[in-house]
């Protein structure tokens, strides 16, 4: 595997452990339905977050919700919808982003909440 997929899956794991500090339940990790791939799927309360892990090594980059394209979008509402009728689920939905910056051997997140729709 190589660097960038292991920072990767690193980053969903530190967005995860975040997650579950702030009170989230975590329901799926790299949830999948058809083309689409949601990286977490949370619950606080009646809040469904889905989550779109971004892990950047360093915080050079375009502002956060510019970095996830409207294909991105259209699949991660897709899958999303999938899910909560699949699941039967009464919630409202909302989609995030968290970015991971690795700075000087240092982990830095930012969480952006309602990032792009909200149903």
């Amino acid at each position: 595997m190589g660097n960038h997929n292991e920072f990767g899956r690193l980053g969903e794991q530190i967005a995860a452990d975040y997650l579950a500090k702030q009170g989230y339940h975590i329901k799926e990790r790299n949830y999948r339905y058809l083309k689409a791939e949601i990286d977490i799927v949370a619950l606080k309360g009646d809040d469904l977050a889905i989550i779109e892990v971004k892990s950047r090594s360093t915080n050079f980059i375009a502002h956060i919700a510019d970095t996830v394209t409207e294909k991105k979008k259209k699949l991660l509402v897709m899958a999303a919808d999938h899910y909560v009728v699949h699941h039967n689920l009464d919630v409202s939905v909302r989609f995030d982003i968290i970015t991971i910056f690795k700075e000087q051997g240092k982990f830095k997140l930012e969480h952006l909440e309602d990032a792009f729709y909200h149903f």
